[in-house]
């Protein structure tokens, strides 16, 4: 299969009379040697079933059904959820292996099949929160593969301790490991964005507890960054009424009142949300 390159992608944008915007985080990828390495790093099992955020113009997704997986595209923009059909069309695509949905993700609650994989280049400015509605709204999903904002991608994959760990990292650990597995110039974008790129992948592991333990372990975690020069006896008192009650939560959780958030683990998150 030919994959859109630099000149089929202006040429669409230019008929679609579409001009990549900040609101939607449109930067559509134009080389085909970046996809193809994109999709490898997925390391998706044959006919896996992928859902992607984003699919603009079709260069990721055309990379994807190269290597057969049938991809559900999740697409908020109109003139681009309506031409991507026919351009895996003109691309050799076969009947049933696309499916668009024109919505927003942040919005999505149902898919027509059960992906287990995500593999997107995310809009930059909304990356996290799609992420976790996602990996809330379908437990199916087992490997991620996404391009998001370097500083976004680091932060997803720091450890505790680290200065750039924080809410995202403790609330994505609860599907999965998390990895930098890439970088992404920022050549092979049109236009080509003033931040650096990275590809940031998850393979999921067993969650901590179920549906209501998991809303209270992210309840208790955004307390703990909420304010995160605090102790979490200070940073507690939010959700257990007081900075009393807060130093007694930690004590029966085995863990000293007098740390702060960053230097938490998700299995320390757990054990607080437990008591």
């Amino acid at each position: 299969m030919t994959l859109l390159g630099a000149t089929e992608i202006r040429a669409l944008a230019e008929r679609l009379d579409v001009s990549p915007t900040k609101k939607w985080g449109q930067n559509f990828v134009h080389d085909a040697n970046t996809v193809r390495k994109i999709v490898a790093a997925a390391k998706l099992t044959a006919g896996e079933e992928v859902v992607e955020v984003g699919p603009g113009l079709g260069s990721l997704t055309l990379g994807l059904l190269e290597q057969g997986h049938p991809v559900t595209a999740i697409e908020i923009d109109p003139r681009l959820a309506a031409e991507l059909p026919a351009t895996a069309e003109t691309h050799g695509v076969a009947p049933g292996m696309l499916t668009v949905i024109r919505a927003d993700a942040l919005g999505v609650t149902d898919l027509p099949k059960a992906p287990t994989a995500l593999v997107a280049n995310l809009p930059y400015n909304v990356s996290v929160p799609v992420l976790i509605h996602l990996l809330e709204t379908f437990p199916t999903i087992r490997r991620v593969l996404v391009m998001v904002q370097a500083e976004v991608g680091h932060r997803l994959a720091a450890d505790p301790g680290t200065k750039v760990y924080g809410v995202p990292s403790v609330k994505v650990a609860w599907w999965g490991h998390w990895n930098v597995e890439g970088t992404v110039s920022r050549r092979v974008f049109w236009p080509e964005p003033n931040v650096d790129s990275v590809l940031v992948g998850m393979t999921a592991h067993a969650t901590p507890g179920d549906e209501a333990l998991r809303r209270q372990t992210f309840a208790v975690a955004d307390a703990a960054f909420g304010q995160r020069r605090k102790t979490l006896r200070q940073a507690l008192s939010t959700v257990a009424g007081s900075t009393t009650a807060a130093a007694e939560l930690c004590e029966r959780a085995g863990i000293d009142s007098g740390a702060r958030g960053e230097q938490l683990t998700l299995a320390d998150f757990v054990r607080l949300a437990s008591r």
